[in-house]
């Protein structure tokens, strides 16, 4: 930390190969991490903690985590990750180790909360009964003990304007704003699926994405579509008091070549 100051990054939708050189889209996954981890270095150097918001594998092989977990080592002192639809849970428990996969994290006077939103098999996600009380009980334990508290989930719990898209977002979204309402010291909800820049909000509370390390999807759209903008990451300043500031950065001296006329990948 900078003094009272948590360093954050989020780093989201990585699909690593089970070996380096994989390409999505006719683009290389890894190299256009590397370009954001390089881009990182420079603008931020070392951060505090580095969140992974889910699809860090393409299938969910172990090798893409082992990966994962050397190339994010670069930027950060502590990672954690939470699982998103093209993840395998078990492989990333086994990989990652409690540390990274436990689903909560307390630095400085933050709690950072991560959910898991996959449905084995399916594209769209869901909290459900299980994952939303614990989203309750560790968010009334972070008021008892005066904590600020960062929400984060794989896939969007809101509307972005992109209609293929939005037929994947959380399902029980309404459940779980209903916990988030309840609770103040909820300063900010993040999250990965979407392949853009989201910065909006809800009342008091900051709702947030970043963009992919690899490809993009192009906003406000009602069929599949990548956009031009290259690869990036968000970061966050977390205050002691609760306030924070964020931004994201792209890669934009990088070549990232992919197959623009692709309807789909999933």
């Amino acid at each position: 930390m900078q003094g009272d100051t948590v360093r954050i990054l989020q780093v989201t939708d990585m699909h690593l190969s089970a070996f380096p050189g994989g390409k999505l889209l006719g683009l290389d996954t890894d190299y256009s991490l590397q370009a954001v981890l390089d881009l990182i270095r420079e603008e931020r150097g070392a951060a505090d903690l580095v969140l992974a918001t889910g699809d860090l594998a393409d299938a969910g092989v172990a090798g893409a985590y082992r990966r994962a977990a050397d190339y994010l080592t670069q930027v950060a002192r502590d990672q954690v990750w939470l699982p998103g639809n093209h993840d395998n849970v078990e492989v990333m428990r086994e990989i990652g180790g409690l540390e990274r996969t436990s689903g909560e994290v307390r630095v400085g006077n933050w709690q950072i909360l991560l959910l898991n939103s996959q449905v084995p098999g399916e594209v769209d996600g869901r909290l459900g009964e299980a994952e939303l009380a614990r989203l309750e009980e560790a968010l009334a334990n972070g008021a008892a003990e005066n904590l600020h508290s960062l929400v984060c989930l794989h896939h969007h719990p809101i509307s972005i304007g992109c209609d293929w898209l939005d037929q994947q977002m959380v399902e029980d979204a309404d459940a779980f704003f209903a916990v988030i309402d309840k609770f103040p010291n909820v300063r900010a909800i993040l999250w990965g699926h979407v392949h853009q820049e989201v910065h909006k909000a809800r009342g008091s509370v900051e709702l947030l994405c970043a963009p992919s390390t690899c490809i993009q999807f192009l906003p406000n759209q009602v069929d599949f579509a990548l956009d031009n903008k290259p690869p990036g990451y968000r970061w966050l300043d977390l205050h002691a008091d609760g306030s924070f500031e964020t931004g994201v950065s792209r890669a934009e001296t990088g070549v990232f070549p992919v197959d623009r006329e692709a309807g789909g990948y999933l």
